[in-house]
Parts: structure tokens; C-alpha cells; sequence
């Protein structure tokens, strides 16, 4: 009874009947919101795909080599020659040098970034969203402005100061990359259309987490490069060791399924590409531990205007002698072994590579089956899109780069007499009379000053 008087008195009441509807309208948004209703989740509840699958780009050539393959042996044979050919441009790029890394690396991040926005724009496009991609690049343009401005003024800070236009660009850095972003998110919020507003900041997010995924770990790796080569090459080429043997193994003794997110993933491949990149990356550091070029940190050279690969080797990248375990004593005869120390850093680095490397791969995989796609591109035959290649590569640049402002990287002096020619010459004295006193103080001056005599 008390339900039915309610009922009657929202039937009479105008002001009652208003706010039934609104909570109907809100109540069936709500629903739309669950069940899916809207264009793009129905499809994908429909079973059809919101990205179109890309055609089968496999050149003419391989198609007609290996016509007479199954369908497994002939994916086997496609990503075997693509991959070498992969692997002889990496060397090749090696070869031209580190300012040419970072080239490629703004590449890859671009492409990678093109493929992601192109996935939500396919998913979105039926709603003519205002502004969507012109927004998308442009807020790329600005994170990249900003970190690799950081970059310039990091890096190049002599020739920074040298340069007028650019000591005003390295002073107010900071202020004119927020004073972009901020045109950005201006132009985003006018951009904003009734009854897409949901869709919009969808995609204003899909931009953002885009840009951390992609830029700010691309960012990473060319800090790692400017660290010495060797910290650019050796976790990539882990992370390429581990994809192949995993894959290797996986393919003639998988049987044990590893992760629903990638069925073709076994236990079998995860656990003998494991083993195989430990020894790879032992094998490569030994190589590369030795040769200036790839060890040595890369620096600007002011006179020359161009990026040099000189110094002497630190202690990481000098041959030690190390004490083998009792097991590993009796086992071998040995009882020391001859090692450079940044081998047994590249145990860790080869570790990570192995075990955790993987699950930006599952990541990745998650994200393609969210929206019913095999592969983010078709720009690789047999491989798919930069971005399938990358997946792991990303999350490995940020380890290396925790991993040497934790345990490898110390004071630079050089940056630090840098900063000080920077200042004002009473600021200069200041800091010369500090520093003289503290060593007086500490016994040290007198004897460097009778060392010089």
C-alpha cells in the first residue's frame, strides 16, 4: 500500500514526474555504461572486431618460396629471414654511430605512438570526435620538447652556453614547455562536444598513458646511450636473445601452456630462453667489455661540434680476477675466474630481460585482445607492428635506467665544473675560497701544493 500511494503521489506531483525521468535516463545511461550499448562495445560484445585486421603483407617473393609449407612452418621461415634482416640493420645502425641511435630511437617512438593513437581513433572514429588526432600530435610534440630540451641542456650545457638563443631557451625551458602543454589542454576543453563528453576524456587519457608508455621510456633509453653504448646494446640485445629463444624453444618442445593472455607462450619456451639469455648476455659483455667505443660514456666535443667515444675504461670495464665457489671449484679445477666486472651486471640485466621483460609482452597481448587485434600494425611481415617488437624494449629501458642511477652511476665532475663556470665569478670565488678551506682543514692542500712543487 505505502508503495502504491508513493506511485500515485509521483503520478500527481509535475516535480515528481521530472525527477522520475531524469533517474530513468540516468538509470538506462547506466545501463548503457554496463551492458555496452554504445557503438563501438556492441560490436565488441557482437564478436566483431573494432580494428580492421590488417591484410597479409608478406612479400610476393616469400609467398611463392614457400607456397608448399603449412601455415606453421611457413610463419616459422618468414619471421626466421625478417628477424636476421632486423638484426643486420641493428648492426648496421650500431656502425654509423650514437648520434644516429638517437635518431632511430625518435623514430621507433614515433611510429609506436602513430600505432596506439591509430587504434583508438579506429575505435572512436564513428564519432567524428573534434580535434582527437590534431591534439594527440600535438601533445607529443610538447612532451618531446620537453624531455629532450632537458636533454640539450643536460648534455650540451657548454654549447648551450655559448649559444644566445639557446641559453634563452635552456633558462625559461621548463616555463615554455608548461605554457604549451597548457595551449594543449585549453584547446582540448573547448574542443569538448555535448553528449561525447565521456568518449573525449577517454581519449585524453588514451594520449596521456600513451605518452608515458612510449616517450618517457624512449627518453630513458637515449639517457642509457649517453651512459656508453654498451648500456643501450647489450639489454636490447637480451630482450632480442630472449624473444628468439623463447620462441625457438617454445616452437620444437612447447607443451605446457605458460599465460592465457598468450596462448603460443609455454613454460618450456619462457624457461629455455631463460637460460640461453643468461649465457648470451655473459658472452656479449665479455666482447663489448673491452672496446672504448662501446664502454665509454658518450659526450659533445665543443671544439669539434660532434659526439665523441674517448676515455680510459672504469674499474667496471677492467678484466678482475674472482673467487669460484668450492662447488663450482671442484666441479671445474679452477679457483678463480678472469671476469670484467660489468659481466656479472649483465647477469641482472639478462635476469630481467628473462623474467620480467616477458609481461610487457603479456601487457601488450592484454591489450590487443581487448580490442579483438592480432597484431598493433602490419609493418614488420610475420612480426606485426614496432610496437609488438617494442613491447618488451620499454619496460627494459626503465630497468637500465633505475639500474644505473642505483648501483652504477657516481658524482660527475666534468657536470659539475660545468654548472660552477656557469656562475658569476664572485659566486666562482666563493666556492674556490670554500673549497680551499675544507682541504686546508682536511690536511690535503699541503700536499698537493708540495706534489706540484
Amino acid at each position: 500500500m505505502a508503495e502504491l500511494r508513493h506511485r500515485g503521489a509521483r503520478d500527481t506531483d509535475p516535480a515528481l514526474q521530472q525527477q522520475a525521468s531524469e533517474d530513468k535516463g540516468s538509470d538506462s545511461e547506466l545501463k548503457v555504461e554496463k551492458d555496452g550499448v554504445s557503438d563501438s562495445e556492441s560490436k565488441v560484445d557482437s564478436g566483431v572486431p573494432e580494428v580492421p585486421v590488417p591484410p597479409d603483407d608478406t612479400p610476393e617473393v616469400l609467398n611463392k618460396a614457400l607456397s608448399g609449407l603449412s601455415s606453421r612452418w611457413k610463419n616459422w621461415w618468414v619471421r626466421g629471414i625478417l628477424t636476421l634482416a632486423m638484426i643486420s640493420f641493428f648492426f648496421f645502425i650500431i656502425y654509423l654511430g650514437p648520434m644516429v641511435l638517437m635518431m632511430i630511437v625518435l623514430c621507433v617512438q614515433i611510429k609506436c605512438f602513430h600505432e596506439i593513437i591509430t587504434i583508438g581513433y579506429s575505435v572512436y572514429h564513428s564519432y567524428h570526435l573534434p580535434w582527437f588526432r590534431t591534439l594527440s600530435w600535438y601533445f607529443l610534440l610538447c612532451v618531446n620538447y620537453f624531455f629532450y630540451g632537458e636533454t640539450v641542456t643536460d648534455y650540451f650545457f657548454t654549447l648551450v652556453q655559448r649559444e644566445e638563443p639557446l641559453r634563452i631557451l635552456s633558462k625559461y625551458h621548463r616555463f615554455i614547455s608548461f605554457a604549451l602543454y597548457l595551449t594543449g589542454f585549453c584547446m582540448f576543453v573547448l574542443s569538448l562536444v555535448k553528449k561525447h563528453y565521456r568518449l573525449q576524456f577517454y581519449m585524453f587519457g588514451w594520449t596521456h598513458v600513451t605518452l608515458l608508455i612510449v616517450v618517457t621510456q624512449s627518453h630513458l633509453i637515449i639517457h642509457n646511450l649517453f651512459e656508453g653504448m654498451i648500456w643501450f646494446i647489450v639489454p636490447i640485445s637480451c630482450v632480442i636473445c630472449n624473444d628468439i629463444m623463447a620462441y625457438m624453444f617454445g616452437f620444437f618442445f612447447g607443451r605446457t601452456p605458460l599465460i592465457k593472455l598468450s596462448p603460443k607462450k609455454t613454460w618450456e619456451g619462457f624457461i629455455g630462453g631463460f637460460f640461453a639469455t643468461i649465457v648470451f648476455g655473459i658472452m656479449l659483455s665479455y666482447v663489448m667489455a673491452g672496446c672504448r667505443y662501446f664502454v665509454c660514456p658518450v659526450e659533445f666535443n665543443n671544439d669539434s661540434n660532434s659526439f665523441q667515444v674517448d676515455c680510459e675504461p672504469s674499474d667496471l670495464f677492467q678484466l678482475q680476477d674472482y673467487a669460484l665457489p668450492s662447488v663450482l671449484e671442484s666441479a671445474t679445477g679452477w679457483t678463480t675466474v678472469r671476469l670484467y666486472p660489468f659481466q656479472i651486471h649483465s647477469i641482472a640485466l639478462s635476469t630481467f630481460a628473462s623474467i620480467v621483460g616477458p609481461f610487457g609482452g603479456f601487457f601488450a597481448s592484454g591489450f590487443k585482445r581487448a580490442f579483438k587485434i592480432k597484431d598493433f600494425a602490419n609493418t614488420i611481415p610475420g612480426h606485426g607492428g614496432i610496437m609488438d617488437r617494442f613491447d618488451c624494449q620499454y619496460l627494459m629501458a626503465t630497468f637500465v635506467n633505475v639500474y644505473i642511477a642505483s648501483f652504477i652511476r657516481g658524482p660527475n665532475p666534468s657536470k659539475v665544473i660545468q654548472q660552477l663556470l656557469a656562475l658569476r665569478v664572485d659566486q666562482q670565488l666563493h666556492i674556490f675560497n670554500s673549497l680551499k678551506a675544507h682541504l686546508t682543514e682536511k690536511g690535503l692542500l699541503p700536499a698537493l701544493e708540495e706534489a706540484a712543487a
